[in-house]
C-alpha cells in the first residue's frame, strides 16, 4: 500500500494497514563506554536551563549519570591541572578544552526509515546520532510496534548505535475492525498501553471516538500527538483536541482552522481532491492567510487557551521548506554523499509517493508558502514568548529532508521564527524532554541526569550551521576556504561516539548503494549521464 494512501487507511480501514518493516540496526560496534568514571575536560556548557554559557567546566560521569560539574579554570587562561575534577587511576578523560557542550538533542518527530525510501535503521540511526540526536519520538511506529519496541529496548541497553526511542502508535493500528464506537476506542487504547507503547499519534476520528480515546489515554498517563488531517479537521481542530486532552500537535494542520473567525472550513476549490497532493499542499499554502490576523482577539484567545492547557506544539518547519524554496531543498549539498539512491528516487516528482507532489510547482506556490511561513512563525514565536512549549522535530525521509541534517535545519528555522539561539537549543532539548515526561532524566546538563551530550569545536550559538555534518564554510587568515564544525562527539548514556566516524559509515553505505546500481544523482527531468542510472523519477 502506498504511503500517500496509508494515512487515510489508518482511520478508515485499520485492519488493512500492513506494515512493511525495514532492516533492524546491527549490534553496536561503535562508541566508547560507558565507563565507571568519565571526565570531560574544559568545556563551555550551554545547559538549556536558561543559564548563559559558562566555562571552562569539567563534568564527571559515572557510567551513565552526571555526578559532578565543576569550574576548571578561567576563560583565556591556560588550563591548570590543579583546577577541575581530580582523576583517579583508570578514569577515562576526554580533553574538550575550548569546546562547547549541550544536552543531547530530542527529535520529536522521527520516523525510523521506510521501505519505500529504502532507508534502514542503521542508516537512519547513525545520521541522527552524528547530528547529536540522542532521543527520538517515533510518531507512527511505521515498522510495527513490536519492531520499534525491540529497537527501543536494545537502544536502552546500548546494544545498538541508536538514540533512545519513544514509541507512539497510530490510533487504530493493528485493530481487527474499524473503530467506530467510544467503547472500541477505549479498549484499543488500553491494549496499546499493555503492549508497551508510550503514546498515540492521531490523524483524526469521529469526535466521540476521538474524545474517548484521548480520555482513556490520559487516564493511563500516556502521551498523545496529532497530525490534524484535513479529512477530519472540520470536526475537531487543534484547539478542540487540546481541550479534549491531546498533549501535543504536529506540523500546523488544525491550528489555522482553530483561528478562523469568518468561516468554518478552508476555501477549497471546487475541483479539489485531497488524494491529489499537488492540490493538498498548494491549497495548504494559502491557509494561514484565511486565519485571524496576528494579535487579533481570536488569535490571542486561541493561543492563551492552548497555553493554559499546557499544550505542546511541534512545528516541524523544515519538512515544508521545499514548498517555499524547492531548489534550495533539492540541491542541499548533503544529498551528494548522504542520500541513498532509493531515497532520492522517492523524493522525485510522483503521483504516488507521499510528499513528492511536484506536479506543477512554481513561483506562485512558493510565494504563497513564504507568506504562510511568515504568519505561522509569528504564532509559534509568540506562543513561546507567552510561555507555551515549542519543541523541535524533523519528520525526515520526505520532501527532500534527510535524517539528521533536517533536524539541524529545523533549529535554523526556529531561529528564523524569532527564537534566540539559546531558546533554540532549549526547544531542542529541555522542551522536548518535558513534552515526553523525561525532563527529570534528560534535557539539561545537571547533576543526577543521564549523560547525554552534544560536543562541538565551534560555538553553535554564533552559527547553527556548524552543527551540520557537512559543517560551515569559513575563509581563514590565509584566504583559504575551509570547512569548520560538525558535531565532534555525541554522548548517549555515557557512551562516547565519534560523530564524524558515524558520518563516514553513512557515506560508505551510500557509496556502496550507488556502486551497486551504477547510480548518479540527477535533477528531476534532466537526463542521466551515459552509463549511469537516472536519479530522477
Amino acid at each position: 500500500m502506498k504511503k500517500s494512501l496509508l494515512f487515510l487507511s489508518l482511520f478508515l480501514l485499520p485492519s488493512l494497514y500492513l506494515l512493511a518493516q525495514i532492516q533492524k540496526a546491527p549490534n553496536r560496534a561503535e562508541g566508547d563506554g560507558p565507563h565507571n568514571r568519565l571526565i570531560i575536560r574544559g568545556v563551555t556548557i550551554i545547559n538549556s536551563t536558561g543559564s548563559p554559557p559558562i566555562g571552562p567546566m569539567d563534568i564527571l560521569v559515572e557510567k551513565n549519570r552526571i555526578v559532578q560539574i565543576r569550574q576548571a579554570g578561567y576563560p583565556g587562561v591556560p588550563a591548570d591541572p590543579k583546577n577541575g575534577i581530580k582523576a583517579n587511576a583508570g578514569d577515562k578523560e576526554l580533553n574538550c578544552q575550548g569546546m562547547y557542550l549541550m544536552p543531547g538533542f530530542v527529535d520529536m518527530h522521527g520516523h525510523i526509515g521506510g521501505v519505500q525510501q529504502g532507508a534502514n535503521a542503521e542508516y537512519v540511526f547513525k545520521l541522527w546520532m552524528a547530528h547529536g540526536v540522542t532521543t527520538v519520538r517515533d510518531p507512527a511506529c511505521g515498522n510495527g510496534l513490536d519492531w520499534v519496541l525491540d529497537q527501543k529496548e536494545k537502544s536502552a541497553k546500548n546494544l545498538i548505535t541508536a538514540p533512545r526511542i519513544k514509541a507512539y502508535t497510530v490510533f487504530g493500528q493493528g485493530a481487527k475492525d474499524f473503530i467506530s464506537t467510544p467503547e472500541q476506542a477505549r479498549e484499543w487504547v488500553r491494549q496499546n498501553a499493555q503492549k508497551g507503547a508510550d503514546g498515540i499519534k492521531f490523524f483524526g476520528a469521529e469526535p466521540n471516538v476521538f474524545k474517548a480515546a484521548l480520555e482513556e489515554n490520559k487516564k493511563l498517563g500516556l502521551g498523545s500527538a496529532a497530525h490534524h488531517a484535513q479529512t477530519e479537521v472540520g470536526r475537531m481542530n487543534a484547539l478542540a483536541t487540546a481541550q479534549a486532552g491531546l498533549t501535543s500537535m504536529e506540523h500546523w494542520y488544525g491550528l489555522p482552522e482553530a483561528l478562523f473567525d469568518d468561516k468554518t472550513l478552508q476555501n477549497y476549490p471546487t475541483d479539489y481532491n485531497y488524494n491529489n497532493e499537488q492540490n493538498r499542499f498548494e491549497e495548504a499554502g494559502k491557509l494561514w492567510k484565511q486565519a485571524a490576523k496576528p494579535y487579533s482577539d481570536k488569535w490571542n484567545q486561541v493561543m492563551n487557551d492552548m497555553i493554559k492547557l499546557d499544550f505542546t506544539i511541534d512545528p516541524t518547519f523544515n519538512i515544508y521548506e521545499a514548498n517555499r524554496e524547492l531548489m534550495l531543498a533539492r540541491r542541499a549539498e548533503w544529498h551528494d554523499e548522504y542520500t541513498l539512491p532509493s531515497l532520492w528516487r522517492f523524493y522525485g516528482p510522483s503521483r504516488i509517493s507521499h510528499g513528492s507532489y511536484w506536479h506543477n510547482w512554481g513561483t506562485e506556490q512558493e510565494v504563497a508558502w513564504k507568506e504562510n511561513y511568515r504568519l505561522w512563525m509569528s504564532f509559534i514565536n509568540e506562543y513561546k514568548n507567552r510561555g507555551g512549549r515549542v519543541t523541535a522535530g524533523s519528520d525526515s525521509g520526505f520532501i527532500y529532508q534527510l535524517y539528521g541534517f533536517a533536524y539541524i535545519r529545523e533549529l535554523e528555522l526556529l531561529r528564523e521564527a524569532g527564537f534566540h539561539p539559546m531558546e533554540v537549543i532549549r526547544a531542542a532539548t529541555l522542551k522536548g524532554a518535558e513534552a515526553l515526561g523525561m525532563d527529570k532524566e534528560i534535557g539539561s546538563v545537571e547533576v543526577g541526569k543521564l549523560a547525554d551530550f552534544v560536543i562541538t569545536e565551534e560555538n553553535p550559538l554564533a552559527n547553527l550551521k556548524v552543527l551540520y555534518g557537512t559543517g560551515a564554510i569559513r575563509l581563514n587568515d590565509k584566504n583559504e576556504v575551509v570547512r569548520v564544525g560538525g558535531v565532534k562527539y555525541t554522548v548517549k548514556d555515557g557512551v562516547v561516539y565519534d560523530a564524524k566516524k558515524l558520518l563516514a559509515d553513512v557515506r560508505k553505505i551510500v557509496a556502496e548503494a550507488k556502486k551497486q546500481e551504477n547510480f548518479e544523482i540527477t535533477q528531476p527531468g534532466m537526463p542521466a549521464k551515459t552509463g549511469k542510472v537516472s536519479g530522477s523519477n
